[in-house]
């Protein structure tokens, strides 16, 4: 008996099919694992294609929130078990291809996908975002240590140390021979201890001149870890600069004469009485300044910083104890969260952002001096450390 026969009495023994029905059936059932096969061979081509076409875009998604006194060293007989913990901050920064671009842009909540321009500016080369990275949190470990160790009532001092290069400019004279983190110590004999310096002894060089500079071969771990290294000198062919004035950010507006291609910072050499040292991994930036801080005195005040709680810190540090702004709070009040945090301090241009995103469980306050930190701190049952303790402790 085949498919269209039929068993009732009376009935014709074969069903005509019907607009191409019946007789279609098997032969539709043998052609769909086809069709599914050649739609799954599409979708992986697609797919495959899709992870190869690289965009202009980055996502920031929430990082880790973790207690920062363990990347925190300092000697022995100043050490302090900790009540409580202090956590550092920080976010993922992944750039996008087209493929993860619809992820993260369409199917993730947490995700804020942010334009290459954006997030790097007009004058950081997106090879070098990494190495700066690590530059920044090398200089807000030094910056940490002086504003931690000044507010315990030590006497702390620094010198410049020379031009510290923080970018190269593609394809500009200073690329073949330049690279991030090194320093700039002298031009054809003449000292650049600073970076105004460096662009007064580049004053009155020609285009097309040989430039001898001194350079400090020094490098940057993704660590943090600034290590010098040899002194050497490379020439340099200057080249022609833009015409028109320029703001040279130390006070005045000259007229180049020449062209090297790199945005510098002064180095400073530190003298701290008291031997501390952070060493984070594989965390760039500067937004860990303010925790790094308050872990450092944590450390070194008796451990009572907290009042027994969990508090998370994001900011800038300079020396001088100043807070700065910082980028992904949004994304980094998810993580803290996530981490179980009760207290969140943060800049007061981050604010809003992070009140947005808070849960009842999560306390925000706006700080803007490493002093009012130390006083919010107190306000929630914190013991602060006394400067006369301290300052003549043995280093």
């Amino acid at each position: 008996m085949t498919d269209t026969e039929t068993t009732t009495a009376g009935e014709p023994s074969a069903i005509p099919p019907v607009d191409g029905y019946a007789a279609a059936g098997p032969r539709r059932n043998r052609r769909w694992p086809i069709v599914l096969s050649v739609l799954v061979i599409l979708l992986g081509v697609g797919v495959f294609i899709l992870g190869k076409i690289s965009v202009n875009y980055y996502a920031i998604t929430p990082g880790d929130a973790s207690p920062v006194t363990p990347y925190i060293k300092v000697p022995a007989h100043l050490d302090h078990k900790l009540n409580g913990q202090i956590l550092l901050t920080d976010v993922f920064v992944t750039p996008l291809n087209a493929l993860t671009y619809l992820q993260e842009r369409y199917f993730s909540s947490d995700a804020e996908v942010i334009s290459t321009p954006d997030l790097l500016g007009p004058a950081t080369p997106a090879d070098q975002f990494v190495a700066q990275g690590y530059l920044q949190m090398a200089q807000a470990q030094s910056a940490a240590v002086a504003a931690a160790l000044s507010h315990l009532g030590y006497n702390i001092s620094a010198r410049n140390a020379g031009a510290l290069v923080y970018g190269v400019g593609p394809g500009t004279p200073a690329a073949k021979v330049l690279k991030v983190a090194q320093v700039v110590t002298a031009i054809n004999g003449k000292p650049t201890l600073t970076s105004c310096a460096l662009i007064g002894a580049l004053d009155g060089l020609q285009p097309g001149a040989v430039a001898i500079l001194t350079v400090e071969k020094s490098t940057i771990s993704s660590s943090g870890v600034f290590e010098a290294g040899p002194s050497v000198k490379e020439p340099i062919t200057l080249g022609t600069p833009a015409k028109g004035d320029v703001d040279n950010q130390c006070g005045t507006t000259i007229k180049p004469t020449a062209f090297l291609g790199v945005s510098t910072e002064t180095q400073f050499a530190w003298d701290f009485p008291v031997k501390v040292s952070v060493h984070t991994t594989n965390i760039g930036g500067p937004s860990a300044g303010l925790s790094m801080t308050l872990g450092i005195i944590d450390k070194l005040s008796g451990g009572h910083l907290t009042g027994n709680r969990t508090v998370a810190a994001t900011g800038t540090i300079d020396a001088q104890g100043n807070v700065g702004d910082v980028g992904g709070v949004r994304e980094k009040t998810i993580a803290v969260e996530r981490a179980g945090a009760t207290v969140f301090l943060v800049p007061p241009q981050e604010y809003k952002v992070a009140l947005s995103e808070k849960t009842p469980g999560l306390k925000v306050y706006a700080v803007s001096t490493l002093d009012q930190a130390l006083k919010i701190l107190k306000r929630l049952g914190g013991t602060l450390p006394v400067n006369h303790q301290v300052a003549h402790a043995a280093p």
